[in-house]
């Protein structure tokens, strides 16, 4: 630090999940904390036509909480939410959803992992009882053969990454299931036993055929099975799974993988030794989503992967806190701890200490909220740290669910495409300006510290309970440690975990209790959280989002190494200079077709909407596949992708949009979207600065 400026980042070398290692996101991508674009004043303005009014924090809170109780008295106490952040601490979004619960008097409450990881949720708390990971990170060491599915670790999550290429450099065996050729496939010293370019949309049946396989040639583990699953549910899916049409050759119609490619590597997940799968949002982010969670956990109990290291079931999480923030019950339908709301005795448990009654009917999902928006019936919402205007599938429909809102609060370090619709703007803080805990991917909770005041006056636990206060709640809380003892009064994962167990043993992997007072790294050991493991049916339903004469091309979606997520804090760095714009992908074959040339704007068409990038040809996508990433809202990624959602959790499904791309002479339609965006950016800083 230079006084309240940081000048370097250097990597913790003792740091439990990183190892002393970081990505060029953590390591240079940290200007954005103190940049000029930071908002560190409340604002207010009576309607989004007009400009912002600068005030102090007492009086925008005290404008809030007024309309939202105007609201609540003309529309019923159902008629707010809040939508809580996978960035801000446990601490943080534990706040954000007691508040809706009791002080909103609703379960109004959802989170971005909605849009990215809920079928894991879903699908692994069906299977194997608990809604997380199996592993420890480094359990990727004693893998002989690692399955990665739907995911670029290289990219997405790269320092996972490099112990994932390190480990196949030491031998491991690897199978890369994905419709682009990621770096994995062919990276220096790395070759992937097999590449498995699955159509967008038929993960189940690939899976499905991996399983037939495995029973069919009678490499399943059965004594595994028996010992530790569920009879009737096996029995059950033994049937449905020895159906001709799961045989990888009835799946090459729908995959386009070959049935001899796909066999093999059947063969060699059930065979090579230690197996591990992991997964990410190329396996969520689909209708069947929670489907194919569950067929992967069939596979990983058919073969008896499961509950040591080298094996297991893992997903990778796209944000510093996803898997935190739904531990902590920011879903409409659980509390903290994965617990149904219905549930009279675990209601119980949180009004005896919050001293209120409880709802006990789950409330709205994100896109329930979006609807009930457009028809009149929800009018209120507070939104902490999601831009969900650029992250939410079908732009044009969120916005005007957005416009609908009669008192929309924004908490967030910066203004950003959300807030153009925002009636009050909460200043909040970076990682630097707070203390609490993240927990990542593999359960573990690490803490973060205060290196600089916030900017604002307030973290953001503070800006919550400063809008508590003034909605008449009456907590006490004088350090985010105190609200760490509630969570684990309450939770019973994190019942052992204390601010000073933390920094006496440096991190903790939930859950942490009695049982397991320091915490456990590898879970369902001796046997599942549930019991018995279960074996889910996995139906493969083609989507509805299928290519046809009008829209010819799958689009897909994802990442880049030098940039994070909606891009509002790394565009805000010298990391743009190695990533400027989101690009198309598409394939030479498909590019000839159409008369394009690499470099050439082309315009991208879905049944939703268009937009104009500039193509790259390569062969890392296979014909009929573009791809491209969404980090700069000016790209306008999301308005082309669709409402398709997955069945269990209404999870958008990002990963399949068909379309038309074109060759236009779009410089003047992308300087013009360009020109609109920049004029909106300047408008919004400048009522801002006004203020």
């Amino acid at each position: 630090m230079r006084g309240n400026t940081v000048v370097r980042m250097t990597p913790w070398k003792d740091g439990k999940a990183n190892q002393g290692h970081s990505c060029v996101k953590g390591r240079f991508a940290i200007g954005y904390a103190t940049h000029k674009d930071r908002i560190t004043s409340p604002m207010i303005r009576d309607s989004i036509d007009q400009p912002w009014r600068k005030v102090s924090w007492d009086e925008a809170t005290a404008f809030a909480a007024k309309r939202l109780r105007d609201i609540q008295a003309s529309h019923g106490v159902k008629s707010i939410g809040a939508i809580s952040s996978s960035r801000c601490t446990n601490e943080e979004v534990w706040l954000v959803q007691k508040l809706v619960r009791t002080s909103f008097g609703n379960n109004n409450i959802d989170t971005c992992a909605r849009v990215c990881h809920s079928p894991t949720g879903y699908g692994l708390k069906q299977t194997l009882g608990e809604s997380a990971g199996t592993q420890t990170f480094d359990s990727v060491q004693s893998a002989d053969v690692i399955v990665v599915m739907g995911a670029n670790p290289t990219e997405a999550h790269p320092v996972f990454g490099s112990q994932l290429k390190r480990r196949l450099r030491d031998g491991a065996r690897l199978i890369v299931i994905d419709p682009r050729q990621i770096e994995l496939v062919s990276a220096p010293h790395i070759k992937a036993d097999y590449h498995l370019p699955v159509r967008p949309g038929t993960n189940v049946s690939v899976l499905n055929a991996f399983a037939h396989t495995i029973v069919a040639e009678g490499l399943h583990d059965r004594k595994f099975i028996e010992r530790r699953c569920e009879d009737e549910a096996f029995n059950e899916w033994l049937a449905f799974i020895r159906r001709p049409e799961h045989s990888a050759e009835s799946s090459e119609v729908h995959t386009g993988i070959p049935a001899e490619d796909l066999k093999a590597a059947a063969r060699l997940y059930a065979t090579g030794g230690e197996s591990a799968i992991y997964y990410g949002l190329g396996v969520t982010e689909h209708s069947q989503g929670s489907t194919t969670v569950m067929a992967i956990a069939n596979l990983a109990m058919l073969t008896g992967n499961v509950g040591r290291l080298g094996v297991g079931v893992n997903p990778l999480r796209g944000q510093n806190n996803v898997q935190g923030s739904c531990d902590m019950g920011s879903f409409p339908h659980e509390l903290p701890g994965y617990r149904p709301i219905g549930d009279d005795s675990v209601r119980a448990t949180f009004e005896a200490d919050w001293g209120v009654t409880l709802d006990g009917e789950p409330g709205h999902r994100i896109p329930n909220m979006f609807e009930a928006a457009l028809d009149g019936s929800f009018k209120g919402l507070y939104c902490q740290g999601e831009d969900i205007a650029q992250s939410d599938p079908n732009t044009q429909h969120v916005e005007a669910a957005l416009r609908e809102l009669e008192c929309l609060i924004v908490h967030d370090i910066f203004l950003n495409e959300t807030a153009k619709f925002a009636h009050v703007f909460l200043p909040g803080s970076s990682f630097l300006e707070k203390d609490g805990t993240f927990t990542n991917a593999e359960r573990r909770i690490s803490r973060v510290r205060k290196v600089m005041p916030p900017l604002a006056g307030k973290a953001d636990w503070e800006g919550t309970l400063a809008l508590a206060e003034a909605l008449g709640c009456n907590w006490q809380y004088n350090h985010p440690s105190e609200i760490m003892e509630e969570i684990a009064r309450l939770t019973p994962t994190f019942h052992g975990v204390t601010y000073d167990k933390l920094d006496r043993l440096g991190s903790i992997q939930w859950p942490c209790n009695d049982d397991a007072p320091t915490g456990t790294p590898i879970m369902h050991v001796d046997e599942f959280v549930r019991g018995k493991g279960r074996f889910v049916v996995t139906d493969y339903v083609p989507t509805t989002e299928r290519s046809n004469r009008k829209f010819p091309l799958l689009l897909t979606t994802g990442r880049i190494l030098s940039q994070y997520n909606v891009g509002a804090q790394t565009r805000r760095t010298r990391n743009s200079d190695w990533h400027e714009e989101d690009i198309l992908e598409l394939h030479p074959q498909d590019a000839e077709d159409r008369g394009i040339r690499d470099g050439d704007w082309v315009g991208i068409q879905s049944r939703i909407g268009t937009t104009v990038l500039h193509a790259r040809l390569s062969e890392r996508v296979r014909p009929g596949v573009v791809y491209t990433t969404f980090h700069h809202p000016v790209s306008g990624a999301n308005v082309i992708t669709t409402d398709n959602a997955d069945w269990a959790t209404d999870c958008p499904e990002y990963k399949v949009t068909a379309v038309q791309v074109s060759k236009v002479n779009a410089p003047s339609a992308w300087q013009r979207r360009q020109q609109e965006f920049n004029e909106q950016q300047l408008e919004l800083l400048e009522q801002a600065r006004q203020a």
